[in-house]
């Protein structure tokens, strides 16, 4: 649940962030007579979304077996990248507002109507579709109140924009997207590491170590788990939100730590460039 909260919330927020930095600059030009056009993008980009979601969980559930897990892999990989994109590139963007505002500018020089809709049904979809696909691999690996998790996330996010470009309530979104960019960072970390755990299964890496430790203690007498054990009160929750493994292999301890250390030197050059700059 935590998880798909944190992801809800983080892609929400970047598109209410952009449709209100349309809206803000529309008002400030006294172009409101577009106004319309947006909330168009808006709703056509949501509900493109959700087409997608039924798309993604009617594959997601034609798959059995060796399939299925071949099928996780590959979803757990597609959507690690993704994440891991999708925050250096927030990282990368120092003037994204200028940079809307001025492709709005262009458009409505250019009377581009339909330009202007594509521009936030894009922005809109792309969130949308990254949250599917994200929300999917968290399924995958806990299915605890995943859809209660994203709407909450959801509508904290509608709360958090609408408080930012109508209210004056102030919020550090640089802050923010900092600590949610290293919990997606660690999220994506125990996508990778669930990745290879699948492969394994089905043979396509090799194990090598089976178990480079062992912490899940037996079921408790009456058949409960220990809070620890991976589908324990605090296992399961560290085990959708970090990948915790309390039997991993070698492999999956590997492509964890890995994973952490190549997106942490990405993130210090990144830094290092803007420094720079």
């Amino acid at each position: 649940m935590i998880s798909s909260f944190i992801i809800a919330i983080r892609e929400t927020l970047e598109a209410a962030l952009i449709v209100g930095i349309i809206l803000s600059y529309l008002v400030k030009t006294k172009q409101t007579k577009y106004n319309n056009i947006i909330y168009m993008g808006v709703v056509s980009g949501i509900i493109t979304s959700i087409i997608g979601a039924l798309l993604f969980t009617h594959i997601a559930g034609g798959f059995t077996g060796r399939t299925e897990k071949i099928f996780e892999g590959i979803t757990m990989l597609i959507g690690a990248s993704l994440l891991t994109t999708m925050i250096l590139w927030m990282m990368k963007q120092k003037h994204v507002s200028s940079e809307l505002e001025h492709k709005v500018a262009t458009e409505l020089s250019e009377a581009h109507k339909f330009g202007l809709f594509s521009l936030v049904f894009i922005a809109v979809l792309r969130e949308g579709i990254e949250t599917v696909i994200f929300l999917g691999t968290v399924s995958f690996i806990s299915t605890n109140n995943t859809l209660i998790g994203a709407l909450a996330g959801i509508i904290t996010a509608i709360f958090i924009g609408y408080a930012i470009f109508v209210s004056s309530i102030k919020i550090n979104i640089k802050m923010f997207f900092n600590i949610t960019s290293i919990l997606l960072i660690l999220f994506a970390a125990g996508l990778v590491a669930h990745a290879v755990h699948e492969f394994q299964e089905t043979k396509i890496i090799p194990t090598i170590v089976e178990h480079i430790w062992d912490i899940n203690p037996p079921i408790n007498p009456d058949g409960s788990y220990t809070i620890l054990h991976e589908k324990g009160y605090i296992g399961s929750i560290l085990n959708g939100l970090f990948g915790y493994n309390g039997d991993p292999s070698l492999i999956e301890v590997l492509s964890y730590l890995v994973y952490l250390v190549l997106v942490f030197v990405l993130w210090r050059n990144i830094e290092k460039v803007h420094k720079v700059i």
